[in-house]
Formats: structure tokens, sequence, C-alpha cells
């Protein structure tokens, strides 16, 4: 198995770089991102780098997410997946074959968005990089995983381009990883604790702001890891060969027991944790940093009386 995974691997990376939607969601959107981060909120502010690098690396891997869904359906309903059930394979191998392919897929964009901050922007941390790279493996492996969800439930190509829209909305508006959580009302605050988005963009906020170590980004860690074993499975079992099988109804909603590390997560900060107070805290740290880095005109030597 361990070899037709491996092989399946290198044909998705090879099919990915063919691919001008790939290339668009994977290196385009994050380092347009980013400099749309720098412009509006870091006002060449060197050391807000750090918080704005976090959110970028978190909408660099949640990527994963999109590419994956509509990569499989396409091939169902091409018939690709017919050929592959042809040869020893099994579904396991298809879908570990697609999350290592996205693995290698994110690394590079964040490799370059980091040199960019460090030698581009002045960037004068690099963080916790042992974190960052536990956070970027997890995260890519669980929004794939997800994206692999969504091509079991649906059915054809404008069913998975449905979901796949409002689940990345939500990914997309309620992580802060475009609008920083401080900006939007307490109610949103708390609706995004619920949202696995949020975990992977605050734990790499914290990696690269804090220099964060392993204890405390091992909740984030340990929700995207459960997550990421769920949906593997529950993908794995309702994985489809052929474009005339259709999914049940009642299926669909085995989807949703992915979401179940973060309903649990999202009810005990909402109770008993501090997240939200944290998150509050570091981007007004930074925007403070913004203000004060700027010159301040001397004050008026008063004359003598």
């Amino acid at each position: 198995m361990a070899n037709h995974t491996w092989t399946l691997t290198m044909m998705r990376i090879r099919l990915a770089l063919r691919s001008r939607t790939f290339l668009f969601f994977s290196l385009a959107m994050p380092v347009g991102f980013l400099f749309g981060y720098v412009i509006f909120f870091g006002r060449g502010n060197a050391a807000a780098m750090p918080y704005l690098l976090g959110a970028i690396l978190a909408l660099t891997v949640m990527g994963s997410f999109w590419g994956l869904s509509m990569q499989l359906v396409m091939f169902r309903e091409q018939g690709i997946l017919r050929r592959f059930r042809l040869a020893p394979i099994g579904a396991g191998a298809m879908l570990a074959s697609s999350i290592l392919a996205n693995f290698f897929l994110v690394l590079p964009t964040v490799v370059l968005e980091f040199l960019i901050c460090r030698y581009g922007f002045g960037m004068q941390t690099w963080g916790n990089l042992w974190a960052v790279f536990l956070l970027v493996a997890v995260g890519a492996a669980t929004f794939s995983a997800l994206g692999l969800i969504v091509a079991s439930v649906t059915n054809d190509m404008q069913e998975t381009t449905v979901i796949n829209n409002i689940v990345w909305s939500l990914f997309l508006f309620l992580s802060g990883v475009t609008i920083p959580l401080a900006f939007m009302p307490r109610w949103v605050q708390k609706v995004t604790l619920f949202l696995p988005a949020t975990y992977l963009a605050t734990g790499l906020e914290g990696a690269m702001r804090h220099s964060a170590g392993f204890g405390q980004i091992l909740e984030d860690t340990l929700a995207l890891l459960i997550s990421l074993a769920l949906a593997f499975e529950m993908s794995r079992r309702l994985f489809r060969w052929e474009p005339e099988e259709k999914i049940p109804g009642r299926a669909k909603l085995w989807a949703a027991a992915t979401l179940i590390p973060f309903l649990l997560l999202g009810t005990w900060q909402l109770t008993r944790g501090h997240l939200l107070r944290e998150i509050n805290r570091d981007f007004q740290m930074m925007s403070q940093g913004s203000v004060s880095s700027r010159p301040v005109a001397a004050p008026l030597a008063s004359k003598p009386k």
C-alpha cells in the first residue's frame, strides 16, 4: 500500500502543478493577502509581522480544503477513478495520497512567505519554527481531509461547488485570517470558537508572535488531529469510484461528526477558556506597536521666563 500511495502522491503533485486554479489558491491568493495585510494592518511596522504572518500561514494551509474536493469529484465524473479501481489500489491509498500531495505542495508557499516577511518586510523573528511546522503539517492534513469529506458526500460538481463556497466562506471570514477577530462583534467572536480554522489561525499566531511551545498549542493540535482522523475515516467509508453511485442523505449527517472536537473545544472556551481575551489582547498589542513605531515630533521647549 505504501508504494501505491507514494506513486499516487507524485501523480497528484504533477496534476496540481498544471492547474491554474491550484496555483491561484495555493500561491497567488496567500501572497496577495500577505501584501494586503502588511499595507492595511502592519503599516510598515516590522514588529507586527509575526502576528500577520501567522494569519497568512493559516490561510495558506486552509487552501488545501478547496482543491481536493473539486479534483476528486472531477476524477469521479470523468471516469478516472474507475480506472484506478481496476488496479490493486484501495480507497485509503487514494485518499492518503491526496493528503500527502497537498502537504508537499503547501510547504514551498510557506517557505516563500517566511522569506518575504524576513527579508522583504524586516521581520525580526522566526517564531517557534518547530511549532509552526507541526501546525502546518497537521493543519494541511486536516483541511485536506475535510475537503475529502465534501467530495465524499456530494454527487456532482455543482453540488460540490455550492458546499465548498459556503464552508470556505465560513473558514475565510470567521477565523481571523482575512478580518482580524478583534474587529468583529462579540457574538461573532463566540461563533468562531466552533470553527477549526480559528484554532489553526490562533495556534500559528501564537507560535509566531509568542514563540509558543508545544504545550501552548496542544489543544489546537489535538483538536485538528482528532478531526483529521474522523474526516479521513468517514471519507474512506463513503468513498465512491463510480459517478453512478449516489450517496444517501442520511450518510451526509455522519460527515458532521468531524466537527465534534471543535464543538467540544468551543463550548469549553465559552465557559472556562480565555482564547477570546488573548485574541483581542494580541491585536491591541500589535496595533499599539504600529502606532508607537511611527516617529513622534519632539515637544517644543518651553520659553524661559
